[in-house]
């Protein structure tokens, strides 16, 4: 397998697998990526995008959730199996039992069909840019209770034991970890996280368990990152891992 970093190079010249059996779809999309500057790649069906990837290892996946025989959400589990990628998921307009499923499994965004080949192509850029290294200036080593995230390495750690984190949950406990002590609305967390001004906030609510299924010893009784009601979430590092 030709394997890639993830998200290097993102903008010009980053390889996007578009994973869609609506040919139309699929064809538009490409056209608009293709446009944009990315290396695009096709697949009609979930073996057709595992071995895609598998030859030629995407920067980033636009994945159509529902697919003939393996749908979206098997094909992100199998992808995240073999190495960390970012997804874009593509649903229906509605589905929101499987827009949170995508987001469960590990869709970094999505975009509800019928969308805007436009907004598509800055989503795509959007997510690229975060997966990038940090920048020399911002890479220095972040620590609070018991939790350790090098940006420029794009590595966290729990007690000494690397966390497997998507890109948004990454940078959403980056960001906590910056501001700690502070409560932050969803909205406030969908615009420094996302870079998105819009969008549906149930996706900050998804991450923001997610990332407490990983860092908390008891993710039902969340200690580090708090629910502050009626504002958002508040990154606590005084609680502690461990203590009491």
């Amino acid at each position: 397998m030709e394997q890639r970093t993830p998200g290097a190079g993102a903008g010009a010249g980053s390889r996007v697998l578009v994973v869609d059996d609506d040919p139309t779809v699929a064809e538009i999309v490409t056209g608009y990526l293709d446009r944009a500057g990315y290396v695009v790649d096709r697949a009609g069906d979930g073996p057709d995008a595992l071995a895609r990837a598998a030859a030629h290892w995407p920067d980033l996946v636009v994945l159509d959730l529902m697919l003939p025989g393996m749908d979206g959400l098997e094909v992100c589990r199998r992808m995240r199996g073999r190495g960390p990628v970012p997804v874009i998921m593509l649903t229906a307009r509605g589905d929101e039992d499987d827009r949170i499923l995508g987001l469960e499994v590990g869709a970094d965004d999505y975009v509800t069909k019928p969308f805007s080949p436009r907004e598509l192509v800055l989503r795509v850029g959007s997510v690229l840019r975060r997966a990038r290294p940090a920048p020399a200036a911002a890479s220095g080593l972040l620590r609070a209770g018991g939790l350790t995230v090098d940006p420029a390495a794009r590595r966290a750690t729990k007690n000494g034991a690397e966390l497997a984190l998507t890109i948004r949950e990454f940078d959403l406990l980056a960001f906590f970890l910056r501001h700690p002590g502070r409560a932050f609305a969803r909205e406030e967390l969908m615009r420094e996280v996302w870079g998105w001004d819009f969008g549906d906030l149930s996706t900050v609510t998804v991450h923001v368990r997610r990332l407490r299924g990983k860092v908390e010893d008891d993710p039902a009784r969340p200690r580090i990152v708090r629910t502050v009601w009626g504002v958002g979430y508040r990154f606590d590092p005084a609680a502690g891992l461990g203590e009491e």
